[in-house]
């Protein structure tokens, strides 16, 4: 094997090194996003920000997250970066009179309207690995997004999380949606592996448990969208087929990502030795094999397309860079849980296709969006927000696939 081809290789020290260099890359991309009040600006291109985009909840928590592990890593002004993040999560982000998060604000610092549990489980996250790196005021913060979590978002009877509210949190859309339950499996895992409450792990395996369910009965093409009754809505977004966070039909990137998350709950509940767990396992390939068939090189280029319909076929064909990221993850997750080269070989796939089309060698960061033929375009995603899933990527392939990445990093230092 050439030298240039083992750094696509999991488990060469030349992949290691690899993702060594843009982990700190990725770090040096977003130190500008902190703002006077301390929510995080959207970041363009060039990593300079975009100071009259709106200030969202999710990206600052996001940074939060990003830069608490930067502390493990020993990156410099991880710890400054992180703490002028949590006090915009504590401070302009927060509504003090209703409780919960404001989805963000605007450029002026006027709270945007609404209640989304999208947000309020990127809160869970932040403030779960804000704790894991000793930062000021983070235990308390993790106690108030997981009492207003518990409150508003989670119902007991579905076992799922409910997605929208009001401001005030007096009137709930009838949308329910399973990205927003997606991400709250990830802070549920999270808050889970931090504050030791195993409650947050079992209803994580309660959401899993629907999710499998809906998309056993569906070829394993996961349905995003559902009524009040959870009853799946296929046809919701039709119109709007490449909408940010309801697009129409299948959303292959969402079947790797549950692939993952599946993973890590079935091997920190059981273990990946135990009988019980393979069934979970099972899914998980079911889903990333689903995932992967309908959407890597599937029109004629190389990459992966952001929506299919319900046979499969390419709707979407844009490329978007956190689909990547997430291949990236499972692939390497389970190779190390199933030992197949399959996922060896697809994650060797997925690390020379980033390094030829998707990493953005001129400015840093991943290019967020590319079209069919893996030019960059900005129509659902300009500039590059965060550098949340490119960061993950760079992390999880060499740590424990049962374990959320803030809590094994800070574990792999002791």
């Amino acid at each position: 094997m050439s030298g240039s081809l083992k750094k696509y290789q999991i488990d060469t020290d030349e992949n290691r090194a690899f993702l060594r260099s843009m982990t700190e890359d990725l770090l040096s991309f977003g130190h500008r996003v902190p703002s006077p009040g301390g929510s995080s600006y959207y970041l363009l291109s060039d990593g300079s920000p975009w100071k009259e985009h709106e200030r969202e909840t999710y990206i600052t928590s996001r940074m939060v997250h990003v830069y608490s592990i930067g502390q493990f890593l020993g990156h410099e002004g991880s710890e400054a970066l992180a703490d002028a993040a949590l006090s915009g999560l504590r401070g302009e982000l927060r509504d003090s009179g209703n409780g919960g998060w404001y989805p963000g604000v605007t450029a002026d610092g006027k709270p945007l309207s609404g209640k989304v549990c999208y947000a309020h489980a990127f809160v869970i996250l932040a403030a779960s690995s804000a704790c894991l790196a000793g930062r000021p005021g983070a235990e308390e913060l993790l106690g108030k997004a997981i009492a207003d979590y518990d409150m508003h978002f989670w119902n007991e009877e579905d076992g799922m999380a409910v997605d929208t509210w009001n401001t005030e949190f007096t009137v709930l859309d009838d949308y329910r949606g399973l990205n927003a339950n997606m991400h709250t499996v990830e802070a549920f895992l999270a808050a889970s592996d931090t504050t030791g409450d195993e409650k947050y792990r079992e209803r994580a395996g309660r959401i899993i448990d629907r999710v499998i369910g809906w998309a056993a009965d569906n070829e394993w093409r996961i349905p995003e969208h559902f009524t009040k009754d959870w009853v799946p809505d296929l046809e919701c977004n039709r119109d709007r087929p490449d909408d940010q966070f309801k697009p129409y039909g299948a959303t292959p990137g969402h079947g790797i990502e549950w692939s993952r998350l599946i993973t890590q709950w079935a091997v920190s509940t059981f273990g990946s030795a135990d009988g019980q767990a393979e069934r979970y396992i099972d899914a998980s390939q079911n889903l990333f094999n689903r995932a992967v068939a309908d959407g890597w090189d599937s029109d004629g280029a190389p990459g992966l397309v952001y929506t299919t319909d319900w046979e499969g076929k390419p709707v979407v064909h844009d490329r978007m860079h956190w689909v990547l990221a997430e291949a990236i993850n499972t692939s390497a997750v389970l190779y190390r849980v199933t030992g197949k080269q399959e996922y060896a070989a697809r994650y060797a796939a997925f690390m020379q296709y980033l390094d030829e089309k998707v990493l953005d060698k001129v400015h840093g960061s991943w290019i967020h969006q590319m079209n069919s033929v893996n030019e960059p375009i900005d129509t659902v995603w300009p500039g590059k927000p965060d550098i949340y899933h490119a960061l993950q990527a760079t992390l999880i392939p060499y740590h424990d696939p049962g374990v959320s990445i803030a809590k094994d990093i800070k574990l792999s230092l002791t």
